[in-house]
């Protein structure tokens, strides 16, 4: 029975294989390298549009401290709303130009912001 405590640094070797050969089928091993821009571009969509979201989320915020403050004639709720306005704008303008730019980090090429060639 194999028991770790007694193991040897020969009982991972198969362990090892196999465990290598799956992370190569699970990411497309295909004998030249393994090939990870399908996930990078997936994730890099996803987290595109979380901080889009999230930009979009504190936008409204900002726009509705903004009509708060001039209901209630209230300077620093309209100075608030305005700069919440103008921070989740940012996000937003941030998350369409920079994120998609990940992809050429990581994935060398693709994305907008150009890669080799």
């Amino acid at each position: 029975m194999f028991n770790l405590y007694n193991a040897r640094a020969s009982h991972f070797v198969p362990l090892t294989a196999v465990m290598t050969m799956t992370v190569f089928r699970l990411f497309g091993y295909s004998g030249g390298g393994i090939y990870l821009m399908g996930f990078f571009s997936s994730a890099i969509d996803g987290l595109k549009t979380v901080i889009t979201a999230i930009g979009a989320g504190i936008g409204v915020w900002g726009v509705i401290n903004l009509l708060e403050g001039y209901g209630n004639d209230n300077a620093g709720s309209k100075s608030q709303g305005i700069k919440q306005l103008m921070a989740g704008g940012g996000i937003i303008i941030l998350a369409q130009t920079v994120i998609p730019l990940l992809s050429s980090l990581f994935g060398g090429g693709g994305g907008e912001g150009g890669g080799e060639g």
